[in-house]
């Protein structure tokens, strides 16, 4: 853990069909099985609820908030039940350029969606800086 700061994440997609559509029902189906599980996981701090101010249906959003970049981690890659959904992820969304991405906040820090959005537009224009990076190429808490 880095003392004083917390990771943040988050990860778009963007439905193939329309979201109510029975090919998503899966998905659909899965999120508050997964979810919950985010929540319970050891160093879960906040997620945010529903999408946010985003006015795109055609876009799911996920925002978290956890104390350590490795807690994040085994949540993501360890979790079977949320590697099981990822791991279908084609079956639902259409390829994007950029759909992840980490940033370091102040621990107690709350990210707004807009931040979250521009953090994902940087490392679709850029790629992983300190500013805006993923799991392959993360980078160190401010200070240390």
């Amino acid at each position: 853990m880095s003392a004083g700061w917390h990771i943040a994440q988050i990860n778009v997609a963007r439905f193939r069909e329309a979201r109510e559509h029975p090919v998503n029902a899966e998905f659909e189906a899965a999120l508050d099985e997964v979810n919950a599980l985010a929540e319970a996981s050891p160093g879960f701090v906040w997620r945010m609820i529903g999408e946010g101010d985003s006015d795109d249906a055609a876009l799911t959003i996920n925002m978290t908030v956890w104390e350590s970049l490795e807690q994040l981690a085994a949540f993501a890659y360890r979790n079977l039940r949320h590697r099981t959904v990822m791991r279908r992820r084609a079956e639902w969304f259409v390829e994007m350029p950029a759909y992840l991405a980490l940033w370091w906040v102040r621990s107690g820090t709350v990210p707004t969606l807009s931040e979250g959005l521009t953090k994902l537009e940087l490392i679709g224009r850029v790629g992983p800086t300190a500013e805006a990076f993923d799991f392959r190429s993360a980078f160190a808490a401010p200070g240390a």
